[in-house]
């Protein structure tokens, strides 16, 4: 099989198995009505999703270096099914909620990352960054799909057949990987001779390191946005009694996810032709500028705050592909997938407390207004601008296809 074709298969096993990604997030002003909770559970639920990846992943993603990530990926695979078979089944309030999201997130951390390992190791030299950014595009792809399916499902179905849909999608991932990827030993030379959880000599890495702390408030912030626009804009739209036409809250999160997609691709490849750490600052910081405002906005009107969004979403996820590729252009050699675990744990460990952190300051603030939901953007902001700080400080290397590391 083709890099190009092997590329394909994986994106679209990814894109199949994160049906339901979106799906909590899509629906969160009818769980907060339907079964009468408080913003901060509602984060929770969120929340929880991305910390049974964050909790899992270092174990997971580690062992990638030990055994073919094809048997970690399948086995988790089919556990997002489970989770999501299970929360159409059986959820109905906050605890059975926290489980399924919980389980759903484990499934996430043996899928996604450590699909990347097995493309990454398995395509190698200066093209690698580009096939990299083209997978991570394909998470993207993965939750803007997820909305839009979800959006399509529930506008004549109950919302259990939304989850339903989302299972089916992980066992049609299984079934493409299960085909297209062939099995791999890992040879014992190649493995690493530290133990498993051994993360010192990726943490004696500055370089990694300084693009994982950038992928950790990154993190924080796509993650928050994406659990919070859809209440957002249902939100200002009530405030305004606006007639959003075919600009519903779900296709708007559609459109602002796709958008990140083509930003994350086009960030890689801007970041190859003038400088990673050149792109990654300007885009941190844009972003940065937005979220101090852009919860404000739903002050004046629907259209500013939905228009607004569909920036954030190339802002937010404008460095995605171009700090996840530095990670693991510059990880020690047979040190890869533990770079790739500490990188992912890190970043999932923001993304676990970005909606968290978001609902808090809802409530802190009074609840659902406009105060409420700028100072919450804000918030995201602030954190921003500390990985800039970062950033600056650590200045991460170059890679080998940027055009800056040939001068």
């Amino acid at each position: 099989m083709s890099a190009v074709q092997l590329v394909v298969a994986m994106c679209s096993a990814e894109v199949l198995g994160m049906l339901g990604f979106s799906t909590f997030a899509a629906l969160l002003p009818d769980f907060i009505r339907d079964w009468q909770l408080t913003n901060t559970q509602a984060g929770w639920i969120s929340a929880i999703f991305l910390g049974g990846y964050a909790a899992s992943v270092p174990v997971l993603v580690s062992l990638t270096d030990r055994i073919d990530p094809r048997r970690i990926y399948l086995i988790s695979t089919a556990l997002g099914a489970v989770a999501a078979l299970g929360f159409a089944l059986f959820a109905e309030g906050f605890w059975t909620a926290m489980l399924f999201r919980g389980l759903a997130g484990v499934s996430l951390a043996g899928t996604y990352m450590p699909g990347l390992k097995a493309l990454s190791d398995r395509i190698e030299g200066p093209k690698q960054p580009r096939f990299i950014a083209f997978y991570t595009g394909g998470f993207g792809t993965g939750v803007a799909t997820s909305f839009l399916v979800t959006g399509a499902i529930t506008a004549s179905m109950d919302w259990r057949w939304a989850f339903g849909v989302a299972a089916l999608g992980s066992l049609a991932a299984f079934v493409i990987v299960a085909r297209t990827l062939a099995p791999a030993k890992v040879e014992k030379a190649d493995a690493p001779p530290t133990a498993l959880l051994d993360f010192r000599p990726v943490l004696r890495n500055r370089s990694a390191m300084a693009y994982t702390l950038c992928y950790a408030v990154h993190n924080w912030e796509l993650f928050g946005m994406r659990s919070w626009v859809v209440a957002l804009l249902v939100f200002t739209q009530a405030r305004h009694n606006a007639d959003v036409g075919a600009l519903s809250p779900t296709i708007v999160a559609t459109v602002m996810t796709l958008l990140g997609v083509w930003a994350s691709i086009m960030g890689n490849e801007l970041a190859m032709r003038f400088g990673r750490r050149r792109l990654i600052f300007f885009v941190m910081l844009s972003s940065a500028v937005l979220c101090a405002f852009i919860g404000f906005t739903s002050a004046l009107s629907y259209m500013l705050v939905a228009a607004l969004c569909l920036v954030h979403g190339v802002t937010v996820a404008g460095e995605s592909a171009a700090v996840t590729a530095g990670a693991i252009g510059t990880a020690a050699p047979g040190y890869r997938g533990a770079t790739m675990a500490l990188h992912s744990t890190l970043g999932f460990a923001f993304a676990f407390v970005g909606p968290l952190a978001f609902g808090w300051v809802l409530d802190l603030t009074g609840g659902e207004s406009v105060l409420g939901w700028g100072l919450a953007f804000a918030s995201m902001g602030v954190v921003m601008a500390l990985g800039l700080v970062g950033l600056a400080v650590l200045r991460p290397n170059e890679l080998e296809g940027d055009k800056l590391s040939r001068k």
